[in-house]
């Protein structure tokens, strides 16, 4: 899925039917605080993200990206009217994978998409995380434990990730119900507290590694 995010609609719809003509799946955003607000429910492959938009700008939604642990290797595709020097070693050095000057031709954009997902999918694919005994690997959905393979629900599974690419950080009850269940579920936090008492149970031996900070929420620590 290829988001594309530009506060022009005919720019974006372009895009988008563009993207999709050629083989892709592809989603558009009018600014990037409704992009913002769609990655708890997904994360693209790649995003088009122009930089003059109004509330927040392009490079200031692409710096909130790469400074979250969950979303700091989206590939980025800069799309801008500002075609000078000194803007695309801005945009690339606020961490952008690549940069379009507009006007641009389609299939320009097309085969720049396809030239960044070639460089990012490899690393991607072959990407695992692990920390103390556990091992978590997003493409394959696989967790290790301890040299044993653990089989986890989707919820467990969000829950696991967001340690592990966050070790000694402590998420709170509530952090993890809008980020797993999202802004809207009507639940109580102890569903929070029942998740993590299954994912323990079932990582075994590596369970001791989610700790409980009383008052606050949990952790995962690099040793039980």
């Amino acid at each position: 899925m290829i988001w594309c995010v530009d506060d022009d609609s005919t720019i974006r719809e372009i895009e988008v039917y563009t993207l999709e003509q050629t083989g892709f799946k592809a989603r558009g955003f009018a600014d990037g605080v409704s992009m913002l607000e769609a990655l708890k429910t997904g994360i693209p492959e790649l995003i088009i993200l122009d930089i003059m938009m109004p509330e927040l700008d392009g490079i200031e939604v692409l710096k909130r990206l790469r400074s979250e642990p969950l979303y700091k290797n989206i590939p980025v595709i800069m799309a801008t009217a500002k075609g000078t020097e000194m803007d695309k070693i801005g945009g690339l050095n606020s961490g952008a994978d690549d940069y379009l000057v507009k006007p641009f031709g389609v299939m320009e954009m097309v085969a720049r998409v396809k030239a960044v997902l070639r460089r990012t999918v490899k690393e991607k694919d072959s990407a695992e995380i692990t920390v103390g005994a556990i091992s978590l690997n997003e493409k394959e959905h696989k967790v290790i434990a301890d040299g044993n393979k653990v089989e986890l629900t989707h919820k467990e599974f969000e829950i696991l990730k967001r340690f592990i690419l966050n070790p000694g950080v402590v998420f709170s009850r509530d952090k993890l119900m809008s980020e797993i269940w999202g802004m809207d579920y009507i639940g109580e936090t102890r569903t929070v507290d029942m998740h993590i008492k299954t994912l323990r149970q079932k990582l075994g031996s590596c369970g001791g590694q989610i700790k409980t900070v009383i008052g606050v929420g949990y952790r995962l620590e690099k040793e039980v």
